[in-house]
């Protein structure tokens, strides 16, 4: 016979919750700061991702998701309406200005629709992009100071650049403009594709064949509909969906490029199983520590009332609506502890967001907490709650009326008595004792205390292992570099017209403060090596199609035993920037040697520092045959007709350039190698090798200096760094420098948003840790004061009742200590390998600081809770105590 009886259990959820304020107050808490802790998580991490992705939108030039590179018109039309693009940008790049006063900016002229516009952080503050048919021209503040224009809708410019090798000279009408961002590298100034066509025309470029394969070719980049999951797996099945590929040189090859300041692109591409277990183990972690502290607190709270809940067994309750009781409880106690922890949360994490947009020079501000993080935080939180009171249902739902009458804490547990040898009864084997009593709830405490603090030591480590000198050496190797502002600005041949000249080398010595400095050599005369065809096919074959390919080959000089002669691009590198190289295999020794014949093999890497072993041919120990020209002629292979130069050659004409006089020197592969980006030619194409400064200056027969790199001691640096920027300014206006410094300001702002962060994340994590020990001491304490009545009844004294409680806390904070030292160890190295493959710059160094801060704290609390709870127990008899239920 089925009865009605769900408002019965209602009723008596509620007036058996009514009747334990005390511990609903201490269930709030708990509840309200896992909460908490869940919001203010997922609040910080997004705010971090969205940082990190900003700063890294700034470095890439925009945020779209990623584009197809160098179509013709025809390409462009095809892909854009593809299924899988959401919105799509269009962009045509011109030319860019490299004399004064743009030798020190990167300007590209280019067009650019409004979606493209925006994606590259070109929003005009005042006035609109340029309208098609005009000569109206939009561009930042930085480029108008350039020009010497006032901002004003209206005034006109004239700027003078290159249009893929032809220079033109080209007055505009500004229409609009947006505020100078320094994080981004490129300036643009921004005419109508009409524009666009007319110079093309004027100068003779035509865009489906440029020399250099970019200029006035269509850029398609696209905001995909699956976000930025995959977006290179979608980029290649967009190609695939229209017969095209990125990965051969041919007809149907397009090139792609992904956005990686994406953090979700970057995760797909360190996706690995020890990367998933990693990610998912920090999850279960901060998951767990929420199960814990609510757990703990039902599991108590069903243990004190374990004599009701008999009772009532006795009078019919059914297991089933014992479990009911208990989850309706908590269902109204999360009811009042989730909203107060999502407040909280919010107004901890959420209220950071303006102060991390402040910390990052050129940040826009970025998007509010959105209510999914709400939404997620309260529903981690309730499943946190239902599941941490189904055992203490269980436990609840199992015991008899009999058991329950004359339950102790611990007394379900079987002990053995037999044979129990006599021992000394103190205070501390009290304590002892009673953890052992239940040894399931001394677990669950140590093990929920011990996760707090391995979380804080984690955020703390998380927090200070972003390494300057990691993220500094990618930019520069030394304190300064020194060199034409061309090379910083622009992808140009080096020149001798581009060398730094010995009296600015002077002059900076000048200054003192150098500790050491060296210089790096470029080449400013023709160099060859001769390579097999398949090695001339694959370093070459992303640049033409098959038909190009034989074509090229057909053209180019062979020697006698028929290998391809190729350009090489060789340096020569002083002591102190042989010091910079980092060595793959082999060793450097040979190369500090006056007049070596050694030479090194520079391999190229990827944007995350990996070397790529497949992008040079040379290896260990092999010969290298370099071939100095000294003088060429060039001929026509099909008719034989020969030219003395190269500007005797008609137009249309096929030719081979062919060595007449040169040397040939062999070198011994002494060292494979990568380059600090700020110490190589800062452009690709050829295969790359170094020579020690005095062999170089030897064989080219030059001593044109590229770079001149120096470091300097603490006390001077700031003293240089200002000569160098009044004389790069007043002086030399065609030199330019970079500085550590500059590059550790960019660090230290990218840093303090992460240190804010990690900061604050620390302190929560630390507070729900302490408040969780806070709880299970005094709700542990709050549970046996019957118990207690009883040991004071049969003659303990309310100093050795204090005494015991003590050590019961201390014992606690000891058990804590010890699992979380042996978890930081042993989960830190794990946690932290993913980290490092996704924030290049981190470095994992363990720092024990909050351990060995919170376990005092914990020691303390242990002791200091006690005897608080003793001196307000002291204000009722042992009478009063001992008639509590």
């Amino acid at each position: 016979m089925k009865v009605s009886n769900r408002k019965c259990v209602r009723h008596l959820a509620w007036k058996s919750l009514l009747a334990s304020r005390t511990r609903n107050l201490i269930a709030i808490v708990a509840i309200a700061l896992t909460t908490m802790l869940f919001t203010s998580l997922f609040t910080i991490a997004l705010s971090i991702n969205d940082g990190f992705q900003q700063s890294n939108f700034r470095q890439v030039g925009g945020f779209s998701h990623g584009g197809f590179k160098y179509m013709t018109q025809a390409q462009f039309d095809e892909l854009k309406d593809d299924p899988l693009i959401g919105q799509w940008g269009e962009r045509r790049y011109l030319g860019m200005p490299r004399e004064a006063p743009f030798n020190k900016a990167h300007v590209e002229v280019s067009f650019a629709d409004a979606n493209e516009a925006h994606w590259m952080y070109c929003d005009p503050v005042e006035g609109s992009l340029p309208q098609e048919g005009t000569d109206q021209a939009a561009t930042d503040t930085h480029v108008l100071e350039l020009l010497g224009i006032k901002p004003e809708i209206g005034a006109e410019f004239t700027l003078t650049f290159d249009v893929d090798g032809h220079e033109t000279t080209q007055t505009f009408t500004l229409c609009g403009w947006w505020e100078y961002d320094e994080a981004i590298v490129a300036n643009h100034v921004l005419i109508p594709e009409s524009r666009v066509n007319e110079i093309l025309a004027e100068v003779g470029v035509d865009p489906d064949s440029p020399d250099d394969g970019m200029t006035g070719r269509w850029n398609l980049d696209v905001m995909l509909k699956s976000d930025s999951r995959h977006i290179e797996r979608d980029l290649n099945q967009i190609l695939e969906n229209h017969g095209y590929q990125s990965e051969t040189a041919g007809d149907n090859y397009i090139d792609t490029g992904v956005n990686w300041g994406y953090t979700g692109a970057r995760m797909s591409d360190i996706v690995d199983p020890m990367t998933v277990m990693a990610i998912a183990g920090v999850i279960l972690l901060i998951v767990f520590t929420g199960y814990l502290i609510i757990y703990n607190v039902f599991q108590i709270s069903v243990a004190g009332d374990i004599r009701f809940y008999g009772l009532l067994k006795t009078i019919g309750t059914t297991p089933r609506q014992l479990r009911r009781i208990i989850r309706l409880q908590a269902l109204t106690l999360s009811a009042v502890g989730i909203p107060i922890g999502l407040v909280i949360g919010w107004l901890i994490g959420g209220q950071l967001t303006p102060v991390i947009v402040a910390r990052l020079n050129g940040i826009m501000p970025m998007t509010s907490v959105s209510p999914w993080i709400f939404v997620v935080s309260a529903a981690f939180a309730l499943l946190t709650v239902l599941i941490s009171c189904r055992q203490p249902g269980r436990m609840a739902a199992r015991v008899s009326p009999v058991e329950a009458v004359r339950y102790t804490e611990g007394s379900s547990e079987k002990t053995r008595v037999k044979g129990r040898k006599a021992r000394k009864v103190s205070p501390f084997t009290m304590a002892w004792a009673n953890l052992g009593r239940s040894k399931g709830k001394t677990v669950v405490t140590v093990l929920s205390l011990s996760l707090a603090v391995v979380l804080l030591t984690v955020t703390v480590n998380f927090a200070g292992g972003f390494d300057m000198d990691k993220y500094v050496s990618n930019f520069t190797a030394s304190d300064f570099i020194v060199a034409n502002a061309g090379k910083f600005q622009t992808s140009t041949l080096f020149s001798a017209e581009q060398a730094v000249p010995q009296s600015v080398i002077d002059d900076i010595d000048a200054q003192g403060g150098i500790t050491d400095s060296g210089v790096v050599y470029d080449q400013t005369s023709p160099v060859l090596e001769y390579v097999t065809e398949d090695w001339f096919r694959q370093n070459k074959q992303n640049f033409y199609t098959p038909e190009e390919m034989d074509n090229l080959i057909r053209l180019t000089d062979k020697n006698e035993a028929g290998l391809l002669a190729d350009g090489v691009q060789i340096s020569g590198m002083s002591d102190f920037a042989l010091d910079h190289l980092t060595v793959l295999e082999g060793d450097l020794s040979a190369l500090y040697e006056p007049g070596s014949r050694a030479i090194a093999a520079v391999y190229s890497e990827d944007d995350y520092g990996n070397a790529d072993m497949a992008s040079h041919w040379a290896r260990l120990g092999d010969t290298v045959t370099l071939r100095y020209v000294e003088e060429s002629e060039y001929y026509d292979p099909d008719t034989g007709e020969v030219w003395a130069s190269l500007e005797d050659v008609p137009d249309g004409a096929n030719w081979v350039e062919r060595p007449v006089k040169y040397r040939d020197v062999d070198y011994t592969v002494a060292a494979l190698v990568t380059v600090p980006f700020a110490l190589s030619y800062r452009y690709y194409g050829s295969d790359e090798f170094i020579l020690n400064d005095e062999t170089f200056v030897q064989d080219t027969g030059t001593s044109d200096v590229m770079y001149y790199a120096f470091d300097t001691t603490d006390e001077t640096n700031a003293a240089m760094e200002s000569f160098l920027a009044d004389y790069t300014e007043n002086v030399n206006p065609e030199l330019d420098y970079e500085s550590k410094a500059t590059y550790a300001g960019e660090f230290e702002s990218m840093r303090s948003m992460f240190l804010l962060l990690g900061g604050a994340l620390s302190f929560i994590v630390g507070l729900v840790g302490v408040l969780n020990f806070f709880n299970a001491i005094l709700t542990g304490i709050i549970a046996r004061q019957r118990e207690l009545a009883v040991l004071q009844a049969v003659g303990m004294t309310g100093r050795q009742l204090r005494a015991m409680l003590i050590w019961e806390g201390l014992l606690y904070a000891l058990g804590a200590a010890g699992l979380a030292l042996i978890l930081t160890l042993t989960l830190g190295p794990i946690a932290f390998q993913a980290v490092e493959g996704l924030f290049w710059f981190f470095t994992y160094h363990l720092n024990l600081t909050p351990f060995l801060f919170i376990i005092p704290l914990f020691a303390l609390l242990g002791a200091g809770i006690p005897v608080i709870t003793g001196h307000e127990m002291a204000k009722r008899t042992v009478v009063e105590r001992l008639r509590m239920e």
